[in-house]
């Protein structure tokens, strides 16, 4: 019995450390894209879920896209928040074109910087959320963040209504949005985001974003003071002229 237990304890002394670290977001992350010369296919995220609005929103909703198309077809831009300098606010501003997003990791705050508009928010780290009326509404609401082994788990309340949400979805301000970082591989990141809004929606948005980290990229300033830009009475972008 006793050679049995001696045996035992010297192979536990073989078997590794169980790291008990929490991953890094720190640095720099750019749009990840799977397949094409592009990486791994099979660390891309998974298609978005379906967007199911209830039917007093979703008619005004189908026809703003719909206007959008033709729009765009007579190669003109119908004002968005971009065009009037106004920011996206979240979760938006997670994924704005090709501009990346930096993250900023200390033991009780993440902070995410997106390029575009040099937007900021804050995520506090095993803090308890508030209250949705103390929280004032915002452009980014209040986000608060806790460790789910490996993936980090972000809640955030108090969003203002005129804060578009995924592809310009309208919400109440109940809508409630939960973000979960995980690294699956030490260079991709994916953010899965769910949006539940039990006024606006049927069922709760899911839809996944994957980033790739760029080590050696400088973000950039960007500053909206473009006055060259107005919209028309038809809601379209026009370019002002200068008079002669």
């Amino acid at each position: 019995m006793k050679t049995l237990l001696c045996t035992a304890l010297a192979a536990a002394t073989l078997l590794p450390a169980q790291s008990t670290k929490t991953p890094d977001f720190t640095g720099v992350w750019g749009t990840f894209t799977a397949g094409r010369g592009g990486g791994d296919p099979k660390l891309a995220p998974p298609p978005a879920g379906q967007l199911v609005l209830k039917p007093e929103y979703a008619k005004p909703y189908e026809a703003r896209r719909a206007a959008e198309a033709d729009a765009n077809k007579r190669g003109e831009q119908l004002a968005n928040s971009g065009v009037l300098c106004i920011p996206y606010g979240v979760p938006t501003m997670m994924s704005v074109a090709v501009y990346p997003v930096e993250f900023i990791q200390t033991a009780r705050q993440l902070t995410i910087i997106s390029e575009a508009f040099s937007e900021v928010r804050r995520v506090y780290l095993d803090r308890p959320q508030a209250a949705l009326d103390d929280v004032a509404p915002g452009y980014y609401g209040r986000s608060v963040g806790h460790w789910d082994g490996d993936t980090l788990v972000v809640d955030t309340i108090g969003i203002k209504t005129s804060v578009n949400g995924y592809r310009g979805m309208p919400h109440s301000e109940k809508m409630h949005v939960t973000e979960r970082f995980k690294l699956l591989a030490p260079d991709v990141m994916h953010d899965q985001i769910t949006i539940d809004d039990p006024v606006v929606l049927e069922k709760p948005m899911i839809y996944t974003l994957a980033y790739k980290r760029l080590p050696n990229y400088e973000m950039v300033e960007f500053v909206c003071d473009n006055n060259r830009e107005y919209v028309d009475e038809h809601g379209v972008v026009r370019m002002r002229i200068k008079e002669k």
